[in-house]
C-alpha cells in the first residue's frame, strides 16, 4: 500500500475557504457535545473517545480501526469529527454504510442533525450529499419514452424475473414481487410514471411503498446505458444531479456497493475525497468480493444477441451459434470449482463467446458524430458485459479469480438445472488497500472488528499491513467499549453435552435443547441457524411441542416477522443469515438467542475454500484465517443481538460444544461480547425461567 499523499494535496470541498484552519475552529470535543445536545442525548465515554480517535487520525494521516459496540452512538462519534475536518481543512469526506437502513438514517436524521448543530461554530456551513449506484434513480428520459420497450407492452411482461434477477429483487426492501402478473407490474409502472411528475429526487427509496426490481427497470437505466452528455433531458437528469451535488459537497454518503464499483477501477463514480469513513466495516470485503463477482449463462448471451439485432440491426449468427454450444456444454459440465481454469471445451466455448462478442461491438459503434441512439445504447451495454466476463473468464493468467460452475435443483424457481458459470475475486484486499485507502485516510467502525482478541483478521482482509499500534504502523486498532454491562446482563451458554453437529439439519438431541430453553423463557427466542433446512426443522418440532407461537424465516417477508416477534414476547422467530445480522429488538421479546452450531462456510463455497487453499499454499492456516475468522464474525454478531439496551437480560444458547471443546473455540469465544459463561443447562433454565417471570 502507498502511503497518503499529504493533506494539502487532496481535493478540496468547493467554496472553502482558501485559509481555512483545523486549529481555529472548536475541537471536536465541544462539536460533539453540541451536536449530543441537539440530539436530546448524553455524553457517553465511549462515544466522546471515538470521536477524538478519528479527528485525530484525519490529522495524522493514519488509518483507523474503531471497535464501537452497540449503544456507543458511533454514528455521531465519526460524523461530527467528518463534518468538522471536511469543513475547517477543506478535506472532503466519503461515508459508507452497508446497508439501506442505516444509510437512511444517517441522511435524514445524524449528518443533517450534526450539520445544522455545529455549522454556526464552523467558518462555513457544511453542504453533504448522498450519492448511490446509476440504477437507483428514476430516469426521465427512459420515462418521456426515449428508450426503446424492446417490443413488450406493460401488459406483457412476463411474470417471472429473467437469469440473475431474482437475487437482486431479494436484496432490496421492495423488490421481488414473485406472484405478480403482467396486469399487476402495470399497475406499478404507471404509479411510477406519475411519481416521477412529483419527485424532487428520482431516488427509489424516497418511494414509498416501493415498487418490485421488474417494475423500476422500466424507468431507470444503469450507467452504461446511459446516454451521458448526448442525452435531450441531461438538464433534468437526477443521477447527474446527484454527481453534481457529491462534487460540491463536503460530506458524501454512499454505500458498500459503490465502493466496490470504485475498488474495481471506476473511480469516477466518486467524487475526489482525502477521508473514507465505512461504517459496518466487517461486511465491506464480502460487499467488494460480491461487486466483482460475475457470472455468464447461455440466456445472458441470447439477450445480447437478441438486443443487438433488434436495436443494431447487426447480423448475430457468429455469437447465436456460441450460445448453442454454450447452453449444450452448461447442461453437462459438473456444479464445481475449476481450480486451473474452465476446462478445456468449455473454455473454448466461452473463447467463441468472447471473439464473436468483439466483432458485434464493432458492428455497433456509431459513426463519428451520429446523434446518441438509445437502442443501439442498450445493444452496446449488452454485448459490453457480455465481452468483459467472457474475456475475465477465458483469461491466460486468471489465477486472481475464482472460477466454478452453478447448477440450480431443477424444480427451484426460474430454475431449469442449466448451469451458470462465475467468477470471484481470489481475494479483495489488494484492491480495497490501493483503490479505496492507498491515497487517503480510512477510518473503518463496526460493533465487530476485534476477531480472536484482536483486530488483525480484519486488518489483512482490508489490505492494510505493516503492523498496528506500533511507531510507524500503517493503522490503529482501538476498542471504544460499550455502555453495556454484557457480564451483568447475559450468559452465553455452551451446550457441551451433547454431540458434534453432523450433516443432519438437527438432531434429536438439539431438539430437545432447544424446547427446555424456549419452554423456560416462556417463547421470547430468536434461533439462529446455519442453513434454512435446520431453521425449518427446528420450527416445525417447536410448533409440535411447544404452545408458543413460532415464525419461521419464509413465511413472510422478512421485516413483518420481525415486527410479529417484537410486539408479541412469547413469539419465537427462527431464520438464517439475515437474522443473524439484520434484527435490532430491545425488551421482553428477546430473552433468549439460539444458534445452532458455529457458522462456518460451507465446504463447499467455492471462494472461500480457494482464499483458504491459497493461505495453506503461502504457508499459513486458511481454517484460521478463512474459516474460523468468518465464523467468529458471525458469532459476534449473531450473540450481538441479545443485549440492545442498558436494561436487557437474557441468554445466548451456542448447541455447538466445540465452542469449548476445540483447540479453535478459545479465539472464537475471545470474539463474543464478554457475557458470563457457563456450560450448566439447569442453571441457564433456572435464569430464563425467573426473567419470564
Amino acid at each position: 500500500m502507498t502511503s497518503p499523499p499529504p493533506a494539502q494535496t487532496r481535493a478540496p470541498a468547493e467554496g472553502t475557504p482558501a485559509d481555512a484552519d483545523e486549529t481555529q475552529v472548536p475541537g471536536v470535543d465541544e462539536l460533539l457535545d453540541v451536536a449530543v445536545e441537539a440530539l436530546g442525548g448524553t455524553p457517553r465515554d465511549g462515544q466522546r473517545q471515538m470521536a477524538a480517535e478519528v479527528a485525530a487520525a484525519f490529522e495524522s494521516e493514519r488509518h483507523l480501526l474503531v471497535q464501537a459496540g452497540t449503544g456507543t452512538g458511533k454514528s455521531l462519534g465519526y460524523l461530527v469529527p467528518a463534518v468538522r475536518h471536511a469543513v475547517a481543512a477543506g478535506d472532503r469526506v466519503v461515508v459508507s454504510t452497508a446497508t439501506l437502513a442505516l444509510q437512511r438514517q444517517v441522511v435524514t436524521r445524524d449528518l443533517p442533525l450534526v450539520a445544522d448543530a455545529v455549522g454556526p461554530r464552523l467558518p462555513r456551513a457544511p453542504r453533504v450529499a448522498l450519492l448511490k449506484g446509476w440504477h437507483n434513480y428514476l430516469c426521465r428520459h427512459k420515462v418521456a419514452g426515449g428508450y426503446p420497450t424492446d417490443g413488450a407492452t406493460l401488459f406483457d411482461l412476463p411474470a417471472d424475473p429473467g437469469p440473475g434477477e431474482g437475487a437482486a429483487a431479494e436484496q432490496h426492501p421492495s423488490g421481488g414481487d414473485r406472484g405478480s402478473d403482467g396486469a399487476r407490474l402495470a399497475d406499478h409502472v404507471r404509479r411510477l410514471h406519475a411519481w416521477a411528475e412529483e419527485t424532487d429526487t428520482g431516488d427509489r427509496d424516497d418511494l414509498v411503498p416501493g415498487v418490485p426490481d421488474r417494475a423500476w427497470r422500466q424507468v431507470s437505466v444503469t450507467s452504461l446505458e446511459c446516454l451521458g452528455q448526448k442525452c435531450p433531458l441531461i438538464t433534468e437528469c437526477f443521477g447527474e444531479r446527484a454527481r453534481l451535488t457529491a462534487r460540491e459537497a463536503d460530506v458524501v454518503v454512499t454505500n458498500h456497493a459503490m465502493l466496490g464499483i470504485a475498488a474495481a477501477g471506476n473511480t469516477n463514480v466518486l467524487p475526489e475525497h482525502g477521508a473514507l469513513v465505512v461504517d459496518e466495516a466487517h461486511e465491506l470485503a464480502d460487499r467488494i468480493t460480491a461487486a466483482a463477482t460475475v457470472d455468464l449463462a447461455a440466456g445472458t448471451v441470447e439477450n445480447a444477441a437478441r438486443l443487438a439485432r433488434r436495436h443494431g440491426g447487426v447480423q448475430t449468427e457468429e455469437l447465436d451459434a456460441a450460445a448453442q454450444d454454450l447452453a449444450r456444454l452448461l447442461t453437462e459440465v459438473p456444479a464445481e470449482r475449476f481450480p486451473q481454469g474452465l476446462p478445456g471445451e468449455l473454455r473454448t466455448s466461452v473463447a467463441a463467446v468472447r471473439d464473436a462478442a468483439r466483432s458485434l461491438l464493432t458492428a455497433l459503434r456509431p459513426e463519428k458524430g451520429a446523434d446518441a441512439d438509445p437502442g443501439v445504447k442498450m445493444a452496446q451495454s449488452a454485448v459490453q458485459q457480455l465481452f468483459d466476463v467472457a474475456e475475465r473468464m477465458t483469461a491466460e493468467e486468471s489465477g486472481g479469480d475464482v472460477l466454478w460452475c452453478s447448477r440450480p435443483p431443477a424444480d427451484a424457481p426460474w430454475g431449469d438445472g442449466v448451469g451458470r458459470l462465475h467468477a470471484a475475486p481470489l481475494g479483495v484486499a489488494g484492491l480495497i488497500g490501493s483503490e479505496l485507502l492507498g491515497e487517503r485516510t480510512g477510518v473503518m467502525t463496526s460493533a465487530t472488528l476485534e476477531l480472536g482478541g484482536t483486530f488483525d483478521p480484519v486488518a489483512r482482509s482490508l489490505g492494510l499491513t505493516g503492523g498496528g499500534d506500533g511507531d510507524g504502523g500503517q493503522w490503529r486498532g482501538i476498542d471504544v467499549g460499550s455502555p453495556f454491562d454484557y457480564a451483568g446482563q447475559g450468559i452465553c451458554y455452551v451446550a457441551k453435552h451433547l454431540p458434534a453437529p453432523g450433516r443432519e439439519p438437527t438432531t434429536e438431541a438439539q431438539l430437545d435443547e432447544i424446547a427446555g430453553l424456549v419452554e423456560a423463557a416462556g417463547g421470547r427466542t430468536l434461533g439462529l441457524f446455519s442453513s434454512r433446512r435446520a431453521a425449518t426443522a427446528a420450527a416445525e418440532a417447536m410448533r409440535e411441542r411447544l404452545d408458543v407461537p413460532v415464525l419461521c424465516q419464509g413465511d413472510d417477508q422478512l421485516p413483518t416477522l420481525v415486527r410479529e416477534f417484537a410486539d408479541d414476547p412469547s413469539t419465537c422467530l427462527f431464520g438464517t443469515l439475515s437474522l443473524w445480522q439484520g434484527v435490532d429488538v430491545p425488551g421482553d421479546a428477546c430473552r433468549l438467542v439460539i444458534i445452532d452450531r458455529i457458522p462456518f462456510p460451507r465446504p463447499d463455497d467455492p471462494v472461500r475454500s480457494a482464499r483458504a487453499r491459497a493461505v495453506e499454499e503461502a504457508g499459513g492456516n486458511g481454517f484460521m484465517q478463512v474459516a474460523a475468522t468468518h465464523a467468529a464474525l458471525l458469532l459476534a454478531q449473531g450473540a450481538g443481538r441479545l443485549i440492545r439496551s442498558t436494561t436487557d437480560r437474557g441468554v445466548v444458547a451456542v448447541l455447538d460444544p466445540r465452542l469449548v471443546t476445540a483447540r479453535y473455540g478459545s479465539f472464537l469465544t475471545r470474539s463474543l461480547p464478554p457475557f458470563w459463561r457457563t456450560t450448566d443447562g439447569n442453571l441457564v433454565r433456572a435464569a430464563l425461567r425467573r426473567l419470564a417471570a
